[in-house]
């Protein structure tokens, strides 16, 4: 029997782990194919973002990957392998790296950063067609109360 086949008392039996590792896996991997089709990775788009003072960077400085990986450690997984993806980045001239390994954002990064964003809304909206924002929402709200329940900590 598929979940769409459930009662709403079966799938309320469901567990939220299993069902929130399911959901994430196809998640990554819709946005992940759908930025690839663009010519990026994810992982390339959090390296811009990251080292954007216009974006997550607090200061717009340049680092190293260990501090890169430390920063996006509540999203990087494990197969992403950072120092491939910005030697792409510095091979089409988005990042340079300094004397000291440090890694930053070049003016055609940032544009590239910029230009890249806009790819965002259309993922976001092919993810949520079919689901209201009241149901969005709840959705997030009840996600919340499970961490908190499990002893989690809210990012």
């Amino acid at each position: 029997m598929t979940a769409q086949q459930m009662s709403d008392a079966e799938l309320a039996g469901q567990p939220a782990a299993y069902w929130t590792g399911v959901a994430y896996e196809a998640l990554i991997a819709f946005t992940r194919a759908r930025q690839l089709e663009k010519g990026y990775t994810q992982p390339q788009f959090w390296l811009l973002r990251n080292l954007s003072a216009n974006d997550i960077s607090p200061d717009g400085e340049g680092m190293t990957l260990p501090e890169l990986r430390k920063a996006m450690s509540l999203y990087i997984r494990p197969e992403d392998d950072l120092a491939a993806e910005s030697a792409v980045l510095v091979e089409r001239g988005w990042l340079r790296r300094d004397d000291k390994d440090r890694l930053w954002i070049t003016e055609e990064g940032e544009q590239a950063r910029t230009d890249l964003a806009r790819n965002a809304p259309s993922i976001r909206a092919a993810l949520h067609e079919g689901i209201d924002d009241a149901d969005y929402i709840t959705a997030l709200k009840v996600l919340q109360r499970l961490i908190r329940n499990a002893g989690g900590t809210m990012p």
